[in-house]
């Protein structure tokens, strides 16, 4: 691997951050796949892989999505709604979850602005559900918007030196 591609994997990472507004313009289909697929590479226990993601770009369904979502209502606005399903397995949560992780990260890297949000175990989960028709056996473990940004958050974290220990807490 080159230093160019490390570079540009911790500025992605680095450098992403949660989007709320968003620009009406359409995301092209290469791109929301690339992001997709980016999510499918994602490491798994036992390579269970238990996730499935379902694309939403159209009007009335991501408002159906965002009436639903507590903390979602911008879902509306954004372009793309992106939920991560998964079939119950002993790690299906951790396993979505770094998915979902790896497609926000993507999603920075091509210039996109995105925002995580809860569904697993959130009040909406089995009604976001019956709006995308999930087949019975499969939990909503996260959806997330998706879009050109039309904000730029700044960065609201705890430093490293906050968080970070060495050998012991």
């Amino acid at each position: 691997m080159s230093d160019k591609c490390v570079i540009d994997a911790i500025e992605a990472i680095k450098g992403r951050r949660s989007v709320r507004r968003y620009l009406s313009d359409s995301v092209p289909r290469e791109i929301i796949e690339d992001i997709v697929d980016c999510g499918r590479l994602a490491p798994s226990a036992r390579n269970d892989q238990p996730w499935e993601f379902v694309v939403v770009t159209d009007q009335v369904i991501r408002e159906e999505i965002a009436a639903a979502a507590t903390y979602g209502k911008f879902v509306a606005d954004a372009p793309v709604c992106i939920l991560a399903f998964a079939r119950q397995t002993p790690r299906h949560t951790e396993d979505t979850c770094a998915a979902v992780e790896n497609m926000l990260i993507a999603a920075h890297a091509h210039g996109l602005g995105s925002c995580w949000i809860a569904g697993e175990n959130a009040p909406y989960e089995r009604e976001i559900a019956r709006i995308c028709k999930a087949p019975d056996g499969f939990r909503l473990v996260a959806l997330f918007s998706l879009g050109y940004a039309n904000e730029k958050p700044g960065p609201h974290k705890r430093s490293l030196d906050e968080v970070l220990h060495w050998e012991t807490f």
